[in-house]
């Protein structure tokens, strides 16, 4: 875990964004997969804003989504590995993160999310995102790739969603989307998040 712990830092601190390959080992990527296949039904139609601005736009985004909970042992396992990462940003690069927060992710065929940003500059606690894929296979001509862009617009990559694959990149940085899927494509999209602490 050390050298992709220090491959993630790396990639933030040369381009801001890393896409690395088996992040997640296919025992708990298959755990995980299993978990969000027996509480499909308890996914909802994702909306976009937050808040008092949340609202449901399927033109914008049509998936489906479940925050975890961290009850069951795989959710255990991968919060822990992501807490992990969070305190080794922290102690690599002083982002101040404090919280995680993360939710499965079901796209059905010809589900997609427009491009958007994670974080508007000043107005989010969202530091860093990440995306894990969940799939055990997914051939190439499948769709579902996750589009990166820089600020002026132009293309900087395109992920397609393999097995334990890992995206992380700055939030505030990338304006993204997902291109449309041509089958279930399912995963966990996440936030490493700096909250303002209170004093008592």
């Amino acid at each position: 875990m050390g050298d992709k712990l220090a491959a993630i830092v790396q990639g933030l601190v040369d381009n801001g964004y890393v896409v690395l390959p088996n992040w997640l080992d296919d025992e708990l990527r298959s755990a995980l997969r299993a978990e969000l296949l027996v509480r499909q039904d308890e996914l909802s139609r994702a909306g976009i804003g937050r808040d008092l601005e949340h609202q449901q736009r399927l033109d914008v985004r049509n998936d489906q989504t479940l925050w975890l909970d961290g009850l069951s042992l795989q959710q255990q396992q991968y919060l822990a590995q992501m807490d992990e990462l969070r305190q080794t940003l922290n102690r690599s690069l002083f982002l101040g993160l404090n919280d995680f927060e993360c939710h499965f992710a079901h796209y059905g065929p010809g589900h997609y999310y427009q491009k958007h940003l994670d974080a508007f500059r000043g107005r989010s606690n969202r530091v860093v995102s990440t995306v894990v894929y969940l799939n055990a296979w997914w051939p190439q001509d499948a769709g579902g790739e996750l589009a990166i862009y820089d600020d002026k617009d132009q293309l900087l990559d395109k992920v397609s969603p393999q097995p334990g694959t890992l995206v992380c990149f700055l939030s505030e940085e990338f304006p993204h989307e997902v291109l449309p899927a041509g089958d279930d494509r399912y995963s966990i999209a996440g936030w490493f998040r700096r909250d303002g602490v209170q004093l008592l």
